[in-house]
């Protein structure tokens, strides 16, 4: 197939063709050649076929058959459906957020954790006691025999054993201890420090969750004033398309009686198919909007949000933009969050360099215990009276004791442990600076497009004001016969054009506003508490 040449082009050639014989004789005014005109548009007609064929057939849509209107996808209307759905405040919607979203529900989990391995480190300054119990059982069978011509021990003796005498027995053991173990660190110096990065880590787990409730809080604001836009947006483009149907009817009305012609009809089913186009596409940013809502309150998925809340615009931000930048400084929980990272990394260093210095400990223990020993099934032909049947031992000690130890020498492992963890805090207060810099650039952003988009509110008012007179003076115009549908038209479709811009407006005035709310909004920093949440902030 042949390449094909832009529609820019095959005008500028046109033009040329046509203004060639001008040129060339410097007349001001020259009959266009008409056989010229002729052929330039033949070869833009084939080259705008050429390029229909390169697109694939509607198969919901007969060939050559521009009456028919294909609905809507029945997917979209169930997206769209008024019942079945959860009308919600953007109060609400915050509420339910901070109960139910999982990543703050990670954080506060976080913050639990934290304390409790404080409370481990803590432990370390108390001894530790140690309760020890056991008992047991052991049985064992032995047997011996005196070689002929062997006498032990006189015969008058109760020990007497006759040569070639055997004996046999069976002897148990019933054994039973408690005792109790004391130890206790009276010199440690990685004590502290481990309890300090502990304190530290706890800090840094409670800074995240603060900073966590500011970023759901805008989340949660940003989905519900875009599930506000694309709701309002649905309904522009709906009465957009009701309005070009009602003028689709009348100029079909008029082209049966003759009164139009053809070009006017099929100008006015183009517009109508862009109309419905556009509310398609309104219909599924409104669903997407939905399930976004949806996800970050983590609903149930048979549940869908709808806004319940009428679009209200958001005052002017109350600070100027030092005042915004040092109050967004202040307290910050992810400046905060990444000084207590430092720290606890300091504190780890000190903790590994503790490992160097030497360590005293205490101690002490002491238990009792008892023994009993039976002795049975004896047989033979000695030893008889000799048996003991049961023989019972009791006993008790005790010991104190202090133990010293100093690492002498570990080839310098501990050292770069040091160096390690040194140069992690390091890491962390570059992080700081690059921190603050980020703040700095979101907080302007945010403050900068604040002021632009209540300014463009207010232009975007007035064009609507002088547009929907416009569209009225224009529909009166049409409905007396003094202008035809193409003025309608393009009235329609500028008021359609500053309605979006201004809802676009107000909601970006919303969203502009959250998101400089979101650097300064006071959070609490215990899970414990209840969050109240909190749409706008005063000097």
């Amino acid at each position: 197939m042949m390449q094909l040449m832009p529609l820019r082009k095959w005008v500028a050639m046109g033009l040329l063709l046509v203004l060639t014989p001008a040129i060339a004789h410097g007349s001001p005014a020259v009959e266009p050649s008409i056989p010229l005109l002729e052929r330039s548009w033949e070869e833009l007609n084939r080259s705008l076929n050429a390029l229909d064929r390169l697109l694939p057939a509607d198969p919901s849509l007969p060939a050559n058959e521009i009456n028919s209107v294909p609905a809507i996808p029945a997917a979209l209307l169930y997206a769209n459906r008024s019942d079945g759905t959860t009308a919600l405040s953007l109060k609400e919607a915050l509420t339910i957020g901070f109960n139910q979203n999982p990543n703050l529900q990670t954080q506060r989990l976080a913050v639990a954790a934290a304390l409790d391995n404080l409370q481990a480190q803590l432990g370390s300054y108390w001894p530790r006691i140690v309760a020890a119990a056991g008992a047991g059982y052991s049985q064992f069978n032995q047997g011996f025999d005196v070689p002929a011509g062997t006498t032990l021990f006189p015969t008058n003796s109760v020990f007497y054993v006759p040569t070639g005498a055997q004996a046999t027995l069976a002897e148990g053991q019933r054994n039973l201890e408690a005792g109790l173990e004391l130890n206790y660190a009276l010199i440690d110096f990685a004590r502290t420090p481990a309890v300090r990065a502990a304190r530290a880590r706890l800090q840094q787990a409670r800074q995240n969750y603060a900073n966590s409730q500011r970023e759901l809080q805008l989340r949660i604001s940003e989905a519900y004033y875009e599930l506000q836009r694309s709701d309002q947006l649905v309904r522009i483009r709906d009465a957009d398309l009701r309005n070009d149907l009602v003028v689709l009817r009348d100029v079909l009305a008029l082209k049966q009686a003759g009164l139009v012609p053809r070009l006017d009809l099929l100008r006015r089913q183009s517009i109508e198919a862009t109309a419905q186009e556009l509310l398609v596409q309104a219909l599924a940013d409104r669903a997407v909007a939905r399930r976004k809502l949806a996800v970050v309150l983590n609903l149930a998925p048979e549940l869908t949000p709808v806004a319940a809340d009428p679009i209200q615009l958001q005052p002017r931000w109350p600070f100027n933009l030092e005042t915004s930048l040092l109050e967004a400084y202040r307290d910050n929980p992810e400046l905060e969050a990444l000084l207590a990272t430092r720290e606890a990394l300091l504190r780890d260093r000190d903790q590994s360099a503790a490992q160097l210095l030497p360590k005293l400990s205490f101690n002490a223990s002491g238990g009792a215990g008892s023994q009993q020993t039976s002795q049975f099934n004896v047989s033979g032909n000695c030893c008889g009276t000799t048996v003991i049947p049961s023989l019972n031992n009791n006993y008790n000690n005790w010991s104190l004791g202090l133990s010293f130890r100093w690492l002498l020498f570990d080839a310098g492992s501990t050292a770069a442990q040091v160096r390690l963890l040194g140069r992690q805090a390091e890491i962390q207060g570059q992080r700081l600076v690059a921190q603050r810099n980020d703040i700095r650039l979101r907080l302007e952003t945010a403050f900068f497009n604040h002021e632009a988009s209540l300014a463009k509110l207010v232009s975007a008012r007035r064009a609507v004001a002088a547009s929907l007179e416009g569209f009225r003076d224009a529909k009166l115009r049409y409905q007396t016969g003094l202008a035809n549908e193409v003025t309608l038209s393009l009235t329609q479709d500028q008021l359609v054009r500053d309605l979006v811009r201004r809802l676009d407006a107000t909601i970006d005035v919303n969203i502009s506003y959250a998101k400089l709310l979101r650097e300064l909004l006071p959070v609490s920093r215990d899970p414990s508490e209840v969050i109240t949440p909190q749409l706008s902030i005063k000097p």
